[in-house]
This record gives C-alpha cells, sequence and structure tokens, in this order.
C-alpha cells in the first residue's frame, strides 16, 4: 500500500505536465485540466467505497495525495491561465453534483491499465509531522493487497462494465463504515464562470513568480508549502528541498465525522499544523477548507461546535446588525467590534453562505476571515466577484461614503450576470447594498463626488469642463446662427429662383393668353356680320374680376355673380344657345322655374298660355366643381371654371362645330386662360385696359377726352396733403356746391363713396365770400388772390372732414379714418354733388360691336332704395333726359371708349337736375363701367315676355299685342298724341293709332328682405297669385320675378311691366307692400329695403304728379299762342 500511495501523487505531476502544455495536438490546456478535474473527482468518490478491511492508514494515504494533487491542480491551472490568457479560470470542485463525463480520460492515463503499468514519480511534498507507519500496517496480506489493487483498478475505471459487475453484491461485497452524517441544507451549485480580466487578486503579481529552487527558510516551511503557494512566494513547479522527510510510516487513527472537523480552522485552505502534538498531522476535509461559510444573515442558528472550537469562537464576534439608522452611529459601533469569525461547525450549516460584506470608507478587509472564507466559498465565481468589488471600491472612495454593507449572496448573483466587457452601473452596485437607501442619499447629495478620493481633482476637472462647455456652447450657438443664417439665405435665394421662374412662366402664359387674344379677336371682327346672323353658341360668364382686396369685402359673392339671370334670354334669337355659368348650385326647384319662364317664348308670341313650349336644348346652366374646392378663397367665377376641368370638357363638348364666344363680366385675366382653353374668342375688353378705365379716376379721363360734361372735382389723389389742397381749391372756385363727394377708385355700386355738406360746417365760409367779394372778378379769377382763403379752409378742413364726412356703406367704413387710409390706398377722385334738390340719376347700356359699330342697347332711370347714392332698380326706358341729347352724349363717350381699346359691353351713368340759377336742365357723366350690367340683365328679360322692341335713340319701349285689341287699344287707334320729354322725370303721355303698344317698367335686382328666408319660393309665388300679382300674357304686363338661390333666400329681383309710368311705379309699389305684408308679422319687421323703395316711388309719383299739372298749364296757354 506503501507504493499505492506513492504512486498517486505522480497522477498530480502527470496533471501539471499535461496542464504545463503538453497535450495532444489539437486541444487546449483548458479542457485537458476540466477532465483531469473531473476525473480527480471520481477517484475521490470511488475511494469511499473500499472495504473496512482494508487499513485505515492506507485510506488515509490515499485521501490525502488527492487532496494534495486537487490543491496543486488547482494553483497550476490558474497561474497558467493567468499568465498565458491574463483571465481568471476556475475549475469546479470535487465535491460539485454534477453529471461527469462517461467518456475515458484524455489526460495521458489509461483507466484500463493494471496497476503494475502506473509507476508515479515522487514528487516534492510539503513539511508536515507524520506519524510513523506501524509495522502492523506493513504486514499486509495477500488477500488485502489484491483487494486493493481491485480497489484501485476500479477506482481508475469506474465506468467500465467489467467493473461494474465486480462491485454488485452478489459478486463483490463491500462493507463500509457508517458514518452518521448530520442533515444540512443543500449546497449551492456552481457553475464554471470565465470572468473578467484582474491585474491583482488580493495576491502578489506575477513578477514575483522564479524559475530556479528556492531555500526556504525554517519559519516559511512551518507554514505549509501549500500556504506559501497560495500567497505565490512559491512557484507551484518549483523544486523544493525538505529538511525532514514527506511521510512517516505509521498507523492514521479513524476520527468520527464530527471529529474531523475539529482540526480544521474555519475559511483555511491548506492544512494547519498543530503546535500541541507535533507527531500527528490532520488533513482538513475539502469540503471544510473550500465550502466553509459564515452563519446566515436570514436568521438560521448553527449548532454549537465542539469543545475544541469553542476557544477560538470565544475569541470572534459573531455577525450582528447595528440598529441605528445613521452611518456614523455604525461606523462608531463598527469600529469597536472586532472582525466576524466563524466556526467550521457554522460553516456547514449554513452552505448558500448569505453573509454581508462591510465596507468601511470605500475599504473591504480583505484580511478578515469571513472575507477569506467568502471568497474560499466563491473561488470558481471570484473573478467576476472581484470585478465586481473593485467597482463597488472605487464607487465608494469616489463619494466618501463611509459604510456599506453589500448581501454577498446577491454580490454573487448580480456579479455572475456580467460579461467580460461590461462594466457595473450605480444600479447595479447599489441593488446589493443592504443600506441602498443611505448610500443613495449620499450618491445624489451635490458635491459628494468631490469630497471622495481624487475630489479636488475631479471639482478641478468639473470647473474646466464646465468652462470649455460654455466656451464651446458659445461658439456652435454662434455657428448654428450663422448656419441657419446660412440656410435661410439660402432658402430665400431658392425661393427667390423658383418665385422668379413661376413668374416667368406666368407672365409667358399671360402674354400668349392675350396673343392669342388679339388673334381671335381679329377673326371675330372679321367674321361678325356672319356670325351675328347664323347660329352660334354664347357662353354667359358673370364674373365679378376685382382685385382680391374689393372681392373680399363683397358680402357674398357668389350670390352678386348670379344676379345676371337675365342673361338666358339670349335664346329669343332663334340662332342662338346660351351656356350660363352659374356660381352657385340650383336647386331642382329653380331650374324648373327658369324652364317654365323661357318656355314662355312662343306663348308670348301667340298671346296663348297653352302654347309654352320646352326650350332645355337651347340653354344650359353649368356650376364648375371648384366652388366647392375653394368655399372661401373670394374667387372670382372666371378663375374657379379656371380649375374646373369637368366643366371645361362640357362646353367643349357643348360647342363643338359651332361658333361660339364668351360675354363675361368684369373681365379678368382668367377670362383669358379660360377663352385660351376653349379656343374661342372674347366679346369684351383686355383686362388692363377694362380696369383701368373702370376706375373713378379712369372714367374722369375718357369723360375728359370725350368732351363731355362732368361735375366740378379732381381725380387721382394718393396723399393726405393733396386731398386737403385740392378739396380747398375746388371750395373756392366753387362756392355755391353744398355736398362734396369722395369716391373710392376700385369700388362699385356706391360702396366706396362718402359725402359731406362742407358749406353748412365750414366756419371761414362767410370770411372767405367777403374776401371773394373784395375783390373784381377777374382779379379773384387769379391764384394769388385765393391764397389767404386757401391757408383758413386747409386748417380747417381735417377737424371738419372727420367730424362730419359720411359713408354712404357704413358697415364697410364705420370711420372717416377707416375710408380715408382706403381712399388714400386705392386712390380716388372728389366731385362736386348736382346743386339741385331733385336729382336725377339714370344709365346708359352700350355695345361696341367687334366690327367697331356703337349701339345703346338700354336705358333707365335710377331707382335708389338703400339711399341717394346707390341704386336699387331702374325705370325702363329712361324719361329724364332728352334722348337726342343724351345719344349725343354716349356717341361721344362710345368712340373714346372705342380709341382706348375697348370692345363689347358697357355702362355710363349719368346724373341731370335743374341748375337753379339758370333754371336749365344739366346732364353730367359721372361714372363708367366697362362690363355687362344688372340693368341689361333686367332689360333682356323684360325684352323676353313682352316679345318688345326698345328704341333707345327715341328712348321707346313697345310691344304688338297681336290681332286681339282691347279697349284702351281702339281708343289708342282714334285719339293720337305726342310725346313730350320733360327735363325731369315725367310720365310719357302715348296714344297712338297703331297696334303698338308702349309699355314702361320697373326692375330691380336688389330688393332684400330678411323674412323672405321663412318660406320657400313655390309658397311666395301662390301667395303672390292670391293677390293677383302675376304677369299677363294677352296684355303683355304684370309682374315677373328673378331668383337667384334657394338657400338664404333673402333675395329676389322683380320687373312690373305697365301701360304708362305711374301705373307701373304704383303696381311697384303695392307689390312689395303685400310680400311685406305677407311674410312680416307686426312685432317681426325683418332687416329689408322695400320701405325705402316704397318711399322713394311715392317721391317719383309726387315728381310726376307736379310734372303733369305742369304739362296741362303749358297746353292751354301754348294753344292761345297759337290762336292768336
Amino acid at each position: 500500500m506503501v507504493r499505492s500511495a506513492q504512486r498517486v501523487p505522480l497522477l498530480g505531476a502527470r496533471a501539471a505536465a499535461a496542464m504545463a502544455g503538453f497535450v495532444e495536438p489539437g486541444q487546449e490546456a483548458g479542457a485537458v485540466l476540466v477532465q483531469v478535474q473531473e476525473d480527480l473527482h471520481k477517484l475521490k468518490v470511488k475511494n469511499i467505497n473500499l472495504k473496512e478491511n482494508v487499513k485505515s492508514v492506507d485510506i488515509s494515504d490515499l485521501g490525502t495525495a488527492i487532496e494534495r494533487t486537487k490543491f496543486g491542480l488547482r494553483k497550476h491551472a490558474e497561474n497558467y491561465l493567468s499568465t498565458m490568457n491574463r483571465q481568471v479560470l476556475t475549475i469546479s470542485s470535487t465535491d460539485d453534483k454534477e453529471v461527469h463525463s462517461k467518456e475515458p480520460p484524455k489526460w495521458g492515463l489509461h483507466f484500463g491499465a493494471s496497476q503494475k503499468q502506473l509507476i508515479l514519480p515522487r514528487v516534492p511534498v510539503e513539511p508536515m509531522t507524520v506519524q510513523a507507519y506501524s509495522k502492523s500496517a506493513l504486514r499486509i496480506s495477500q488477500s488485502s493487497q489484491q483487494q486493493m489493487e481491485m480497489d484501485m483498478k476500479i477506482m481508475l475505471d469506474p465506468e467500465n462494465i467489467d467493473n461494474k459487475a465486480v462491485l454488485k453484491p452478489q459478486n463483490y461485497e463491500t462493507r463500509l463504515p457508517l458514518i452518521i452524517k448530520e442533515k444540512s441544507a443543500p449546497m449551492c451549485s456552481q457553475k464554471i464562470v470565465k470572468g473578467h480580466t484582474v491585474s491583482n487578486l488580493w495576491g502578489f503579481p506575477a513578477s514575483r513568480y522564479m524559475d530556479s529552487p528556492l531555500p526556504l527558510l525554517e519559519e516559511d516551511i512551518t507554514k505549509g508549502v501549500l500556504s506559501l503557494t497560495e500567497q505565490r512566494l512559491v512557484p507551484p513547479a518549483a523544486k523544493i528541498t525538505l529538511q525532514t522527510p514527506p511521510v512517516v510510516s505509521k498507523a492514521a487513527p479513524s476520527h468520527e465525522f464530527h471529529r474531523q472537523h475539529k482540526k480544521s480552522a474555519v475559511g483555511e485552505i491548506s492544512s494547519r499544523v498543530d503546535p500541541e502534538n507535533t507527531g500527528t498531522t490532520a488533513f482538513p476535509n475539502s469540503k471544510e477548507a473550500i465550502y466553509g461559510t459564515y452563519s446566515s444573515s436570514k436568521g438560521n442558528i448553527a449548532p454549537l461546535p465542539p469543545s475544541s472550537s469553542m476557544v477560538s469562537a470565544r475569541k470572534s464576534k459573531p455577525v450582528w446588525t447595528c440598529p441605528a439608522q445613521q452611518l456614523e452611529s455604525e461606523l462608531q459601533i463598527l469600529s469597536q467590534t472586532q472582525p466576524l469569525q466563524m466556526s467550521p461547525h457554522q460553516s456547514l450549516q449554513d452552505p448558500c453562505f448569505d453573509c454581508d460584506i462591510v465596507v468601511y470608507h470605500g475599504t473591504i478587509d480583505q484580511k478578515a476571515p469571513g472575507f477569506l472564507a467568502f471568497k474560499q466559498h466563491y473561488c470558481l465565481s471570484w473573478g467576476s466577484v472581484v470585478f465586481f468589488l473593485e467597482h463597488t471600491e472605487k464607487l465608494l472612495k469616489d463619494y466618501a461614503v463611509p459604510l456599506a454593507k453589500i448581501n454577498s449572496k446577491k454580490l454573487v448573483e448580480v456579479a455572475s450576470d456580467f460579461e467580460p466587457t461590461e462594466n457595473p452601473t450605480k444600479s447595479d452596485i447599489l441593488s446589493v447594498i443592504k443600506n441602498q437607501s443611505t448610500v443613495e442619499k449620499i450618491l445624489n447629495r451635490p458635491g459628494q463626488r468631490y469630497k471622495g478620493q481624487g475630489g479636488t481633482e475631479m471639482a478641478a476637472t468639473k470647473i474646466q469642463a464646465t468652462w470649455r462647455c460654455y466656451q464651446a456652447r458659445k461658439t456652435y450657438v454662434h455657428f448654428r446662427q450663422q448656419q441657419w443664417a446660412s440656410g435661410v439665405i439660402a432658402i430665400s435665394w431658392l425661393l427667390h429662383n423658383h418665385m422668379a421662374r413661376v413668374k416667368k412662366t406666368l407672365k409667358e402664359s399671360c402674354q400668349r393668353h392675350l396673343e392669342n387674344f388679339y388673334i381671335r379677336a381679329k377673326h371675330l371682327a372679321a367674321n361678325w356680320n356672319r356670325i351675328r346672323t347664323s347660329r352660334r353658341t354664347i357662353i354667359h360668364i358673370p364674373s365679378l374680376g376685382y382685385s382680391q382686396c374689393i372681392r373680399e369685402h363683397i358680402p357674398d359673392l357668389a350670390l352678386q355673380q348670379n344676379m345676371q339671370m337675365g342673361r338666358l334670354c339670349d335664346i329669343l334669337d332663334a340662332n342662338v344657345d346660351v351656356i350660363y355659368i352659374c356660381p352657385l348650385h340650383l336647386s331642382e326647384e329653380l331650374l324648373q322655374y327658369y324652364n317654365k319662364l323661357l318656355g314662355l317664348q312662343a306663348a308670348v308670341r301667340s298671346g296663348n298660355p297653352e302654347d309654352m313650349g320646352d326650350l332645355q336644348d337651347r340653354f344650359k346652366i353649368l356650376t364648375p366643381e371648384a366652388i366647392n374646392s375653394f368655399p372661401k378663397h373670394h374667387m372670382c367665377l372666371a378663375t374657379q371654371l379656371k380649375y374646373s376641368p369637368k366643366t371645361i370638357k362640357r362646353i367643349k363638348i357643348l360647342i363643338q362645330s359651332r361658333d361660339a364666344y364668351i360675354i363675361g363680366g368684369v373681365p379678368h385675366k382668367d377670362d383669358l386662360a379660360v377663352a385660351d382653353m376653349l379656343n374661342v374668342p372674347i366679346l369684351g375688353s383686355v383686362p388692363e385696359v377694362a380696369h383701368l378705365y373702370s376706375t373713378k379716376s379712369g372714367s374722369k379721363r375718357i369723360f375728359a377726352s370725350a368732351c363731355v360734361p362732368t361735375p366740378p372735382g379732381a381725380s387721382d389723389i394718393y396723399n393726405n396733403e393733396q386731398m386737403i389742397s385740392v378739396l380747398s381749391q375746388l371750395i373756392i372756385d366753387n362756392m355755391e356746391v353744398q355736398r362734396w363727394l369722395f369716391k373710392v377708385n376700385d369700388e362699385s355700386g356706391g360702396n366706396g363713396t362718402a359725402y359731406c355738406d362742407i358749406i353748412s360746417h365750414l366756419k371761414c365760409y362767410h370770411w372767405v365770400q367777403k374776401e371773394r367779394q373784395s375783390y373784381s372778378p377777374e382779379i379773384w379769377s387769379k391764384k394769388w388772390a385765393h391764397e389767404p382763403a386757401l391757408v383758413k379752409i386747409s386748417q380747417e378742413l381735417p377737424g371738419l372732414l372727420a367730424q362730419h364726412v359720411q359713408p354712404v356703406n357704413e358697415k364697410r367704413f364705420p370711420t372717416w379714418e377707416k375710408f380715408l387710409q382706403t381712399f388714400l390706398s386705392q386712390g380716388g377722385v372728389i366731385e362736386a354733388f348736382p346743386l339741385s334738390e331733385n336729382v336725377t340719376n339714370l344709365t346708359v347700356d352700350m355695345l361696341i360691336e367687334p366690327t367697331g359699330k356703337i349701339k345703346i342697347v338700354s336705358s333707365g332711370d335710377q331707382l335708389h332704395a338703400d339711399g341717394p347714392l346707390r341704386s336699387s332698380g331702374t325705370t325702363i326706358p329712361q324719361c329724364s333726359v332728352d334722348p337726342a341729347v343724351l345719344n349725343s352724349l354716349c356717341l361721344k363717350i362710345g368712340e373714346t371708349c372705342k380709341s382706348k381699346g375697348v370692345l363689347g359691353y358697357f355702362s355710363v351713368d349719368f346724373v341731370t337736375f335743374i341748375h337753379p340759377q339758370t333754371m336749365e336742365q344739366q346732364v353730367w357723366a359721372t361714372d363708367l363701367d366697362l362690363c355687362y350690367s344688372d340693368q341689361l340683365a333686367l332689360t333682356q328679360l323684360m325684352l323676353y315676355v313682352t316679345d318688345g322692341n326698345l328704341d333707345c335713340r327715341s328712348s321707346r319701349f313697345e310691344v304688338s299685342l297681336g290681332s286681339k285689341k282691347t279697349k284702351s287699344q281702339r281708343i289708342q287707334h282714334e285719339k293720337t298724341k305726342t310725346v313730350r320729354f320733360i327735363h325731369t322725370r315725367c310720365d310719357v303721355l302715348r296714344i297712338q293709332p297703331s297696334p303698338i303698344s308702349n309699355r314702361c317698367a320697373v326692375a330691380s335686382s336688389q330688393l332684400r328682405h330678411s323674412s323672405l328666408s321663412v318660406i320657400y319660393y313655390n309658397v311666395l309665388l301662390q301667395m303672390c297669385k292670391a293677390h293677383s300679382v302675376g304677369f299677363d300674357l294677352q296684355e303683355k304686363q304684370g309682374t315677373v320675378f328673378i331668383l337667384y338661390e334657394d338657400q338664404k333666400r333673402y333675395r329676389l329681383g322683380m320687373i312690373t311691366i305697365g301701360e304708362d309710368l305711374q301705373g307701373v311705379l304704383m303696381t311697384f309699389a303695392r307689390n312689395l307692400f303685400i310680400i311685406h305684408q305677407e311674410i312680416s308679422a307686426p312685432n317681426m319687421q325683418g332687416e329689408t329695403n322695400f320701405k325705402m323703395a316704397i318711399q322713394g316711388i311715392k317721391a317719383i309719383l309726387g315728381i310726376t304728379a307736379e310734372n303733369k299739372l305742369k304739362l296741362e298749364e303749358e297746353q292751354p296757354s301754348k294753344a292761345d299762342a297759337l290762336k292768336e
């Protein structure tokens, strides 16, 4: 058995040789070491199965050799891997309960070999005292020797099938000594962990390793070779000369299991020499040496240790937790206590090793027995643990944390989860600290980092970094500002270029549209005589192409553009088809109404209502689809039609292979675009020409060129000083004018008009009159004589105007300041109001054909239902001015407009009155609109429902009554009277011996009543029919309504036709009164202009009655003069 005991250490030598590099090609040293450790584990386990008849001394020697080999292999493995890979590789313990590989070992030994083939060389052994072998131990029987050899063979190859068969009870009985073990908690399973590369594991660095043998002192030898190797004072492979033999043959007594632990100290890895008994060597149990633990902090109570360990236990303090809440008190109490000790018996009672590691001022006591035991217990994962502890110490030192308690079990769990290249974070470190809240408060305390190690340097670094950050931030902000500025400049430049390209493209497009307009206009002029008498299609686009700022202030722009439904009546000519572009969606009810109204053409000619026809194929009402896409953009109708491709396509289909032309409203550049898309000419002016001469200042230039009388005034006023100086001069030159008018250039319909009675409010007026009388007429006509009066008037005018000017449209211009701002921004004119109280305004519609022929197509006297300066209707034909005088003025204006390039329809406004001094009739031209007017649309409807003829040269409206003759017609044949025109509005006396009957009409497109929206149109028509409000087809007189839309329904148009002006006016006023009474309640009159229209009609009737009396007085006197 001595031979056998001597051969076993050779196993460690061969393993060391294999570990040092003598391995088979292709195998790594780490894998070989793991296999060696597994085989050693098998040998250790098999050693327990020896029979009882074998001497205990031999088994003890074999165990001692195995233990020595195991520790040597571990140290060799750590040193080798630390040197080669600079990493810590920990091999699993021999006591692990893992499943080992069934393959034979690959590190040089053949388990199938016999005992004689195992030649174990002698290896150096640490100095120890061993009892001499007794002679009885050397006298081993032959059967015992064979049994030992068989046991050795089974130990070397336990997985062999033959060996397993030998171990069966019936073939090979082995009786083991009965060992009573105390039940303990299961050992914590450990795994092989490849931890972080560290430079120091609380030992000497690798530079202390030496290859040559070292002479050892006596005091070093007494500590043990393994102890020296642990401290890295002696290289593991060094040859050591021992003064005493390593093994002395002596029988070793077999001790009980619980008594074997009394000889070992807690936390020590190598065996210790008992100073009291130098002749006996105690080999500590490997589990005790490696897995010795603290008592559990969870409250597990270990059994009392043996009496031999009580002495050492008294020297140490048990683990206890300080109840104080502050770290200062904990430190104070902790400083008074000794390092924590622990008995081996306590280590066995807590295999999972749950304890606290105290970190005092960022430092762990590495020499404390508890820490050493913790290190030994978790040696397999120590690389990761020590790496984590280093970061923990650094963090606690950096923040000057006085005391921290680390939960070891939590520490191992957290540390094992980290990769080699991953550093623990602050939250990871705090997760293993028991007093986490206290430590975290310290870590989060402002400025705490600068109280720890390197705090001064860190503070200086922080200051420098902050200053550099400020400088860098300042530089960066400046750079970003420059970058932003450069970006803005670049984007602006790109937008400018893009805008320039777009403008260039639009300009080229507009120029192309204009050139095509002139080309088609020439073609229209060349073929006009043929076109106007042949089959043709007229496309009516009642667009209000004012500027955007004007359109934005027009209430209900779409409704205003739809007030010329009378354009549909162009189908009166059998060769004409009409396409009407409507800015609103008309309901089926409205479409049926106009279908019936236009179907009256045959019935009107025959006088029989049953002859109504269906003319739906002669007219089409189309609504552009773009009105839904741009509901709030205030686009004119031409622009909406331009962006309505479906409507454009349908128009192209309707005008295919047919002559067609467009009649627009207020010209707009998009009218040219639409004409270009449809490839049809426009019977109208170029938008630029129309806008230029449609302004108040432009019309003054036309009238001046035509040499027609105009009111005293001035035009093209664009600043306040100019306005004051011009108005002062006009007041001095026209002292008899009481009221002065201010008109904005681009406004229409009286919306941009204001008036002021200056003379009645001018304080210096009497002084100016005296100043004027002081000079003769010749001297007063000179400018220098006016200077004192100009100064006084100029000083007084600003305040007077601000206080007494009255805008016509008070909703649009509630104050003089707002009106003045618009007046000066758009420009305007100042003109005198007529000197008479009885003033009549009239409108004349004219047409300049493409051939240049000038025609007067309509004329009428204005009705004023919304004030004296806003037109609400008209009486057709006009009867306020001698037709010859009016025609002469209109022709002059027409010739001037033709010379300026005006084409198509336009209207001229005049004002007539009796001058109070000369008592002669004065006619002034006041306004010019180069567009299709509402009066012309009403005239077209009037002519359609009467099949009459309007002769504007004689101001007569005649209708043919057909074969039927009424009593009044027979009287007309019997009597003949002349028609005489009085200088103001008068009644037309007519009785002609002809089947042609004269008619007068009162028409209005601006009737407004808020209560109309509460009833439907069919109800309104039934109500009017019940009150005999209707149209007589045989007499060709009565009332016709114009309906615009059926959504809001607060506006409508009305035409009343009768035999004489007085009767028509009375009928018109009666109709308004009936409608107002039917739709209004006594306490809800609504917002309407019906009442003002009725008052205006009454005033006209009074003037007409007065004129009749004058006429009757003049006729007898003239008859007497003729007789004489």
